[in-house]
């Protein structure tokens, strides 16, 4: 049985994959329209992705989505470990992945054609490892969190909030900033 924060934990994990993998629907954003925030730095974050979604166009947020992530040759960011930790794509990082996920008897059902290193991927498998959908002995999210999201994934949200094509992402960038924060200091305390 999963805990009450471990469930919220994934849901967190969940809702930040599905927006950096693809796209969201009008649908999703309507959906985000409606989150409901408190006082804490996350609930503003999450209060300030509510408003981005209730202002934006579907049309809009896919420009963005292309501007920022994919572009004509190279989006504004690269959205991989990678990247970010060796300036290069697929290099050790991803190799480290693939590695860890093989580990987990975990990988890709294709839904993504992108390496195992994106931001989304490494995302859902922390959602999965959170809410207990992947079978793991206790402590191996701690162990992926600090391996592949810690090293990397607290600055591509903060450079996400800063893009220049960003507008809708700006409040992604700022939940995900916000809670990798929140997780690097819960596992901190937890050691």
């Amino acid at each position: 049985m999963i805990d009450e924060i471990d469930a919220l934990r994934s849901r967190h994990y969940d809702l930040l994959a599905a927006i950096l993998g693809r796209t969201p629907s009008q649908e999703i954003l309507d959906q985000l329209a409606g989150l409901r925030g408190d006082a804490s730095p996350l609930g503003q974050a999450c209060t300030a992705l509510a408003a981005a979604a209730a202002d934006a166009r579907v049309h809009a947020v896919e420009r963005e989505f292309f501007d920022l992530f994919v572009g004509v040759g190279r989006g504004e960011l690269v959205p991989f470990a990678s990247y970010y930790l060796t300036g290069f794509l697929n290099e050790r990082p991803l190799a480290r992945v693939r590695d860890d996920l093989a580990r987990l008897g975990l990988e890709s059902t294709g839904g993504m054609s992108e390496p195992e290193d994106h931001i989304a991927m490494l995302l859902e498998a922390m959602a999965g490892l959170a809410s207990g959908r992947f079978e793991a002995e206790p402590g191996v999210d701690r162990a992926f969190f600090e391996r592949h999201l810690k090293p990397w994934a607290a600055r591509f949200f903060a450079d996400v909030e800063g893009a220049k094509a960003a507008r809708f992402y700006r409040a992604v960038g700022g939940l995900g900033r916000a809670f990798m924060d929140i997780e690097a200091e819960a596992y901190a305390l937890d050691a």
